[in-house]
């Protein structure tokens, strides 16, 4: 591990944690660099929430180590507290009492920020994330989508080197989504690290230059989107015929082939150049059925995702 490379934003270092009987992060060891857009990924009780919270100074590794830009966050945390901001997946607006603007300046002043550019930095925030129209507004009058927008400009009003989203754009809508995509793509051109997690994978491909994926606290791969996807055998055939099918005729064995039955339609893994794919679209031939459309689809990182993970659901 390259952990006295100053070009490391976060080094996670055979990071371990245990709650009771359950282990929530098994023996994690990885790289963030700096300037990096980074996704980490993985289902409910991957890891990922627990591995932010060991940054956030939250929770206290079992054994190993997070160091941010060289620091140890456990035993720097006052330091690395100043690197980082944190935008969690819980709503954490709590200031009732408080006018939105009022919030980010607040804010900024746990940081030190002086009051005079922490005004300035509120309202370059709330141009860019489109909250100046209710600068003067009560939390109680904020959408569900304001609110998150405001949770990601609390984050950032400290102008940290290192952004954390935890599943920022859960339950957003479409246009909210890229909203926010487009504000953390300008951050990250800044030179800010961001480190993200999402249950999104198509956010992940539109954003990350590489992403770790966990499963059972247990890394699965690493690299660039692009990059696990073309090493992954995951394209499909999709076959549809002239009638929904509900099962395979028993002519059709399809032996050696990864295929699914969704609503009526065969899905094949592979590609129309693969010779056993073929052959299989023979045997449906010859069984009787009558194929109404084929189409191929390129593999995408869901596709590396639900391959990788379903490999591990059986795993303690």
């Amino acid at each position: 591990m390259a952990t006295n490379d100053q070009q490391i934003a976060i080094s996670f270092q055979h990071l371990r944690k245990v709650y009771r009987q359950t282990v929530a992060v098994h023996d994690l060891s990885l790289d963030i660099r700096r300037g990096e857009f980074f996704g980490l990924l993985g289902p409910n009780g991957a890891g990922k929430t627990t591995s932010i919270n060991v940054i956030a100074g939250l929770v206290k590794p079992s054994s190993g180590r997070v160091l941010v830009q060289g620091l140890d966050a456990v035993h720097d945390y006052r330091r690395v507290h100043r690197l980082v901001g944190i935008a969690p997946q819980e709503e954490t607006l709590d200031s009732w009492f408080l006018k939105v603007r009022d919030i980010l300046i607040y804010q900024a002043g746990y940081f030190g920020v002086p009051p005079r550019e922490a005004r300035r930095r509120a309202d370059e925030l709330l141009n860019q994330f489109e909250l100046w129209d209710k600068r003067q507004a009560a939390i109680q009058e904020l959408s569900g989508g304001m609110k998150r927008r405001l949770i990601v400009a609390k984050a950032l009003i400290h102008h940290p080197d290192i952004l954390i989203l935890d599943e920022p754009t859960a339950g957003a809508d479409v246009a909210l989504r890229h909203q926010i995509w487009q504000v953390m793509r300008e951050w990250n051109t800044r030179g800010v690290t961001i480190l993200l997690t999402t249950h999104y994978l198509e956010e992940a491909e539109a954003l990350c230059r590489r992403v770790a994926i966990l499963d059972h606290g247990r890394l699965l791969a690493t690299g660039a989107p692009e990059q696990l996807v073309a090493g992954a055998q995951t394209d499909w055939v999709e076959v549809q015929f002239d009638q929904p099918l509900s099962r395979l005729p028993p002519q059709a064995t399809l032996d050696g082939l990864d295929y699914q039955l969704d609503e009526g339609k065969l899905r094949l893994r592979g590609r129309l150049d693969d010779p056993a794919l073929v052959a299989a679209l023979g045997q449906l031939a010859q069984a009787g059925l009558v194929m109404h459309a084929i189409r191929s689809r390129k593999a995408r990182l869901e596709d590396v995702f639900l391959q990788l993970t379903q490999r591990t659901s059986s795993k303690p």
